[in-house]
């Protein structure tokens, strides 16, 4: 079958599934994404989430041997929040960052690749095939760069022409050669408004972003947060769009393409006291269809207690109150006793004061002196 040919039919097809922007690579390694990996290792700045192996990550011949080609796809997300509720002094929100509105997009972007695949082995049968969406071990975003998808910005995203940084993306190793596009050049310029945006300091360079003090990241941890962090979370309960928010090609910038990403406005943006109590049972069918849900409740719990912290909101001593006594976990405990010193009630310190003797667990003890501390001081 002539390749051209098929190449443009799969960019007339993907106009009628659902993909916004398609773009061809070569398979070839990636080597300069290597080197970054390699000294990224080296200075510390990884999360801990990403595939181990190296090789794998920069080399699609060891995915997938015989690899000629990657097909890269972007879809657009929304950016604004219709109807969105207001936080209240007494009924105070918390916030899912917009990745993580809608239906979870490793599901959707699946969606759109298993039909893409389909549609090529129905005109190959023998043709290879291997997809993968953020999970895999390829980095999305040195293939939406190669394959002209857009640019790599300095607050780490792919920056698209079209839709701003305001995409997901996925791709497709094949060993079909199609041909290669050009890709964009880099529109960031001298302009730094992501970096002066984020909130830690974690973009440490154009291009360059220590994982270990991105919010996005520590959100989705489950131990204690550090100190230094915690009054810089503010209500974000999972991600963190500051970066994004920050950047002028995204100004402007709002999709509502996809009606599975469409958000329900009291799920991303939910009441903070409410989820403080969640069941296992109830939390699933709540945050279970959100790409944000992926680590579980306890660290949606915890930012949840810092950010009422953050709000100092007196009207949610009752249920931190019960946390400190009640719950099992030590992380939740000792963040709640964080919060109820943050807030500076009186009342709090007979509470601290009280959980003090019963508690047995070392880190927690400590949060309680801070709490104590803070009301004291």
């Amino acid at each position: 079958m002539d390749i051209l040919q098929l190449q443009q039919e799969l960019i007339d097809y993907c106009q009628t599934i659902g993909i916004d922007k398609i773009g061809f690579a070569s398979a070839s390694p990636f080597e300069e994404l290597k080197s970054r990996l390699l000294r990224q290792q080296e200075l510390g700045y990884q999360s801990g989430f990403e595939p181990k192996d190296i090789e794998k990550r920069t080399n699609p011949e060891l995915l997938l041997p015989g690899a000629k080609s990657i097909i890269a796809i972007a879809l657009a997300y929304p950016a604004k929040l219709k109807d969105a509720p207001r936080s209240t002094r007494n009924e105070r929100r918390g916030m899912f960052a917009r990745a993580s509105w809608g239906d979870d997009y490793h599901h959707i972007l699946r969606d759109r690749l298993q039909k893409l695949e389909s549609f090529i082995l129905e005109k190959l049968p023998d043709a290879k095939l291997q997809s993968m969406v953020d999970t895999g071990e390829l980095s999305d975003r040195a293939v939406a760069e190669r394959a002209g998808i857009g640019w790599s910005g300095k607050n780490c995203a792919i920056i698209t022409p079209e839709f701003g940084s305001y995409v997901y993306l996925g791709e497709m190793i094949t060993n079909i050669p199609f041909a290669p596009d050009t890709p964009i050049e880099d529109q960031c310029g001298s302009c730094r408004a992501c970096l002066d945006a984020c909130p830690t300091g974690a973009l440490v360079q154009g291009g360059q972003i220590n994982a270990q003090r991105c919010v996005s990241f520590l959100t989705q941890t489950k131990d204690f947060l550090p100190d230094e962090f915690r009054t810089k979370i503010g209500n974000r309960l999972y991600g963190c769009d500051s970066c994004q928010t920050a950047c002028p090609k995204n100004k402007g910038i709002d999709f509502h393409f996809h009606e599975e990403m469409e958000p329900n406005p009291e799920v991303v943006k939910p009441l903070l006291k409410p989820i403080l109590s969640l069941s296992n049972r109830e939390f699933k069918e709540t945050f279970g269809p959100l790409s944000g849900s992926w680590r579980g409740k306890k660290p949606i719990q915890r930012n949840a207690i810092i950010a009422l912290g953050h709000f100092k909101d007196s009207s949610a001593i009752p249920e931190l109150t019960q946390v400190l006594m009640e719950d099992p976990r030590p992380v939740l405990r000792g963040t709640a006793a964080w919060a109820l010193g943050r807030i500076g009630d009186e009342s709090a310190v007979e509470i601290l004061k009280e959980a003090s003797l019963k508690e047995k667990d070392k880190q927690v003890l400590e949060e309680i002196d801070k709490g104590v501390n803070m009301l004291t001081e």
